[in-house]
């Protein structure tokens, strides 16, 4: 994939949220995608026709992260109010609330078979929750972080997150190990490259950092946005060959994986770009921003 074919033309704005626009994603298929933000609503989009689907209020806080099951079934959020709620799609009701975080929740994530959740925090741990007993109680605590946890990342057998502490932990839930890197800032954000060898972080110096999953090794430094108060999602490309990440000055910057020059840097929003969701499939992107919008971007 050659930099001209990157999404950098604005197709589409949707407009609803009140307030910032803390993420956006896609669902697992690229046709819907899903917002959540500070005025405490999750919202449903058609983002390749511009049209809102449905509203998902339950949450006394911003909501900061959501992620949904792989069939479209069910929702998973979590936020300031400490707690994480697990949806029903179709219907809007919220099945369970699972509580126990002591504090703001960052980031949550179903695992493959969307029977798991796992919540990351600011009272430094990551919370595991059975979404098919009644039980609200944690399956499982992980209590080593240092700092609050900021984002995870889910495989069939492991749990990895970063956090503010300056580590990407690796957990091996079959044989309950552990593995820390220590990359020396402040982590936000992490996300996986699609063929699952690499993990992306993204730090509170500026710098996205390109990780060897299996050593640990660091394999690439990506600069030249802004990135030292706000969370701020980066990404692979779904072809694995760029990185891209949004930038305090409301600027979308795309890097070239291997030698880490920005190919493209756009103008993507009016102040902070908190979120950048990648399609699965095709060459279109959607990002969301502090300036309450979500916007659309195709080649």
């Amino acid at each position: 994939m050659s930099a001209s074919d990157l999404p950098t033309k604005e197709a589409n704005v949707l407009k609803g949220h009140e307030g910032a626009v803390l993420a956006a994603r896609f669902n697992a298929d690229g046709n819907y995608c899903l917002s959540c933000g500070k005025d405490r609503t999750i919202r449903l989009w058609n983002p390749h026709r511009g049209i809102h689907i449905k509203t998902y209020k339950s949450h006394g806080r911003e909501v900061r992260d959501v992620h949904v099951t792989p069939d479209n079934s069910k929702l998973i959020s979590c936020g300031g109010d400490r707690q994480v709620f697990y949806w029903d799609v179709s219907t809007g009701r919220v099945i369970r609330k699972f509580r126990g975080h002591e504090s703001e929740v960052n980031a949550v994530k179903f695992n493959e078979y969307s029977s798991v959740a796992v919540s990351a925090g600011y009272d430094q741990s990551l919370r595991s929750w059975d979404c098919r007993s009644h039980s609200t109680e944690p399956i499982q605590i992980i209590d080593t972080f240092a700092d609050s946890v900021m984002s995870v990342c889910l495989t069939k057998t492991e749990i990895i997150a970063g956090s503010v502490d300056g580590t990407v932990r690796t957990f091996d839930i079959r044989v309950g190990r552990e593995i820390s890197d220590n990359l020396g800032q402040p982590v936000n954000c992490i996300s996986l490259s699609n063929d699952g060898n690499c993990i992306l972080a993204s730090c509170l110096d500026s710098t996205l950092r390109l990780l060897d999953r299996t050593m640990g090794e660091l394999l690439q430094e990506y600069k030249g946005h802004t990135c030292r108060s706000f969370k701020l999602d980066c990404c692979l490309t779904n072809t694995d060959a760029h990185i891209t990440g949004g930038s305090e000055d409301g600027y979308i910057y795309f890097w070239d994986l291997v030698d880490a020059t920005v190919v493209s840097r756009f103008r993507a929003h009016a102040s902070v770009v908190t979120s950048v969701s990648y399609h699965p499939k095709d060459s279109c992107m959607v990002t969301a921003s502090v300036d309450s919008t979500i916007r659309v971007w195709k080649t």
